[in-house]
Protein backbone atom coordinates (compact mmCIF):
# COMPACT_ATOMS: atom_id res chain seq x y z
CA UNK A 1 0.00 0.00 0.00
CA UNK A 2 1.90 2.96 -1.32
CA UNK A 3 -0.09 5.85 0.08
CA UNK A 4 0.02 6.43 3.84
CA UNK A 5 -3.56 6.80 5.11
CA UNK A 6 -4.39 9.47 7.69
CA UNK A 7 -6.10 6.77 9.76
CA UNK A 8 -5.38 3.06 9.54
CA UNK A 9 -8.53 0.99 10.00
CA UNK A 10 -8.37 -2.60 11.29
CA UNK A 11 -11.27 -5.07 11.41
CA UNK A 12 -11.01 -8.23 13.54
CA UNK A 13 -13.20 -11.16 12.45
CA UNK A 14 -14.34 -14.36 14.18
CA UNK A 15 -17.46 -16.51 13.85
CA UNK A 16 -20.24 -14.75 15.79
CA UNK A 17 -18.46 -11.58 16.94
CA UNK A 18 -19.15 -12.24 20.62
CA UNK A 19 -15.92 -13.83 21.93
CA UNK A 20 -12.67 -13.63 20.00
CA UNK A 21 -13.04 -10.67 17.66
CA UNK A 22 -14.52 -8.26 20.23
CA UNK A 23 -11.73 -9.30 22.59
CA UNK A 24 -9.17 -8.60 19.85
CA UNK A 25 -10.78 -5.23 19.16
CA UNK A 26 -10.67 -4.32 22.86
CA UNK A 27 -7.10 -5.50 23.41
CA UNK A 28 -5.87 -3.78 20.25
CA UNK A 29 -7.63 -0.50 21.10
CA UNK A 30 -6.07 -0.53 24.56
CA UNK A 31 -2.62 -1.03 23.02
CA UNK A 32 -3.24 1.73 20.47
CA UNK A 33 -4.40 4.09 23.24
CA UNK A 34 -1.38 3.25 25.40
CA UNK A 35 0.92 4.18 22.47
CA UNK A 36 -0.88 7.46 21.87
CA UNK A 37 -2.01 6.40 18.39
CA UNK A 38 -5.79 6.53 18.84
CA UNK A 39 -5.95 9.41 16.35
CA UNK A 40 -4.10 7.32 13.72
CA UNK A 41 -5.47 3.77 14.18
CA UNK A 42 -9.10 2.64 14.46
CA UNK A 43 -10.38 -0.84 15.29
CA UNK A 44 -13.68 -2.64 14.89
CA UNK A 45 -14.85 -6.25 14.87
CA UNK A 46 -17.37 -8.41 13.04
CA UNK A 47 -18.43 -12.01 12.59
CA UNK A 48 -18.64 -14.26 9.58
CA UNK A 49 -22.25 -15.00 10.60
CA UNK A 50 -25.15 -12.88 11.85
CA UNK A 51 -26.44 -15.14 14.67
CA UNK A 52 -25.61 -12.65 17.41
CA UNK A 53 -26.21 -9.36 15.57
CA UNK A 54 -26.75 -6.54 18.05
CA UNK A 55 -25.70 -8.57 21.10
CA UNK A 56 -22.91 -7.54 23.48
CA UNK A 57 -19.81 -9.74 23.82
CA UNK A 58 -20.17 -12.98 25.78
CA UNK A 59 -20.17 -12.25 29.53
CA UNK A 60 -17.22 -14.61 30.05
CA UNK A 61 -15.20 -12.68 27.47
CA UNK A 62 -16.16 -9.42 29.16
CA UNK A 63 -15.13 -10.72 32.61
CA UNK A 64 -11.78 -12.06 31.38
CA UNK A 65 -11.01 -8.81 29.55
CA UNK A 66 -12.13 -6.68 32.52
CA UNK A 67 -9.71 -8.59 34.76
CA UNK A 68 -6.97 -7.18 32.49
CA UNK A 69 -8.42 -3.67 32.49
CA UNK A 70 -10.20 -3.89 29.13
CA UNK A 71 -13.86 -2.91 28.77
CA UNK A 72 -15.80 -4.71 26.02
CA UNK A 73 -19.28 -3.75 27.24
CA UNK A 74 -19.96 -1.08 24.62
CA UNK A 75 -19.43 -3.37 21.65
CA UNK A 76 -22.25 -4.98 19.67
CA UNK A 77 -22.00 -7.92 17.29
CA UNK A 78 -22.35 -7.43 13.58
CA UNK A 79 -21.62 -9.39 10.42
CA UNK A 80 -18.87 -8.63 7.90
CA UNK A 81 -20.19 -6.71 4.90
CA UNK A 82 -18.86 -6.08 1.41
CA UNK A 83 -18.18 -2.45 2.30
CA UNK A 84 -15.79 -3.58 5.04
CA UNK A 85 -13.35 -4.54 2.29
CA UNK A 86 -13.39 -0.93 1.10
CA UNK A 87 -13.37 0.74 4.50
CA UNK A 88 -10.69 -1.26 6.33
CA UNK A 89 -7.00 -1.38 5.43
CA UNK A 90 -6.56 -4.69 7.25
CA UNK A 91 -9.13 -7.41 7.91
CA UNK A 92 -7.68 -9.72 10.53
CA UNK A 93 -9.06 -13.25 10.91
CA UNK A 94 -8.84 -14.96 14.28
CA UNK A 95 -8.46 -18.42 12.76
CA UNK A 96 -7.86 -20.05 9.40
CA UNK A 97 -11.54 -20.88 8.85
CA UNK A 98 -12.37 -17.18 9.13
CA UNK A 99 -9.59 -16.36 6.69
CA UNK A 100 -11.00 -18.90 4.21
CA UNK A 101 -14.46 -17.40 4.58
CA UNK A 102 -13.14 -13.87 4.10
CA UNK A 103 -11.20 -14.88 1.01
CA UNK A 104 -14.35 -16.48 -0.42
CA UNK A 105 -16.49 -13.37 0.07
CA UNK A 106 -13.87 -10.71 -0.69
CA UNK A 107 -14.61 -8.58 -3.73
CA UNK A 108 -11.95 -8.07 -6.39
CA UNK A 109 -9.03 -6.28 -4.79
CA UNK A 110 -10.07 -7.21 -1.25
CA UNK A 111 -7.88 -10.30 -0.88
CA UNK A 112 -4.72 -8.32 -0.10
CA UNK A 113 -6.33 -6.83 3.02
CA UNK A 114 -6.94 -10.19 4.73
CA UNK A 115 -4.50 -11.30 7.42
CA UNK A 116 -4.34 -13.98 10.13
CA UNK A 117 -3.76 -12.56 13.62
CA UNK A 118 -1.39 -15.26 14.79
CA UNK A 119 0.93 -14.63 11.84
CA UNK A 120 1.96 -11.56 13.87
CA UNK A 121 2.96 -13.72 16.87
CA UNK A 122 5.16 -16.56 15.60
CA UNK A 123 6.61 -16.94 19.10
CA UNK A 124 3.18 -18.10 20.32
CA UNK A 125 3.43 -21.26 18.19
CA UNK A 126 -0.30 -21.12 17.37
CA UNK A 127 -1.92 -20.62 13.98
CA UNK A 128 -5.41 -20.03 15.33
CA UNK A 129 -7.00 -18.35 18.31
CA UNK A 130 -9.25 -21.18 19.58
CA UNK A 131 -12.96 -20.61 20.11
CA UNK A 132 -13.57 -20.49 23.89
CA UNK A 133 -17.38 -20.45 23.59
CA UNK A 134 -18.04 -24.08 24.53
CA UNK A 135 -15.12 -24.45 26.92
CA UNK A 136 -14.51 -23.38 30.48
CA UNK A 137 -13.52 -19.94 31.76
CA UNK A 138 -9.81 -20.75 31.39
CA UNK A 139 -10.27 -20.73 27.63
CA UNK A 140 -11.01 -17.03 27.69
CA UNK A 141 -7.73 -16.34 29.46
CA UNK A 142 -5.86 -18.42 26.87
CA UNK A 143 -7.61 -16.46 24.12
CA UNK A 144 -6.52 -13.20 25.75
CA UNK A 145 -2.91 -14.39 25.97
CA UNK A 146 -2.86 -15.27 22.27
CA UNK A 147 -4.65 -12.10 21.22
CA UNK A 148 -2.28 -9.94 23.24
CA UNK A 149 0.70 -11.55 21.51
CA UNK A 150 -0.87 -11.18 18.06
CA UNK A 151 -2.10 -7.63 18.65
CA UNK A 152 1.35 -6.54 19.81
CA UNK A 153 2.92 -7.87 16.61
CA UNK A 154 0.14 -6.38 14.50
CA UNK A 155 0.65 -2.96 16.05
CA UNK A 156 4.39 -3.13 15.34
CA UNK A 157 3.66 -4.16 11.74
CA UNK A 158 1.20 -1.28 11.27
CA UNK A 159 3.76 1.17 12.59
CA UNK A 160 6.32 -0.19 10.13
CA UNK A 161 4.02 -0.42 7.10
CA UNK A 162 1.71 2.55 7.51
CA UNK A 163 2.99 5.03 10.07
CA UNK A 164 6.69 5.38 9.30
CA UNK A 165 7.60 8.63 7.55
CA UNK A 166 8.36 7.95 3.89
Amino acid sequence: MAETPATVRVLFVCTGNICRSPTAEGVFRAMVDACGLADRIEADSAGTGAWHRGEPPDERAQRAAAARGIDLSGQRARQVTATDFERFHLIVALDRSHRRHLRAVAPDGGQDRIRLLMDYAPQAAASDVPDPYYGGPGGFDRVLDLIEAGADGLLRAIRDEFLRPR
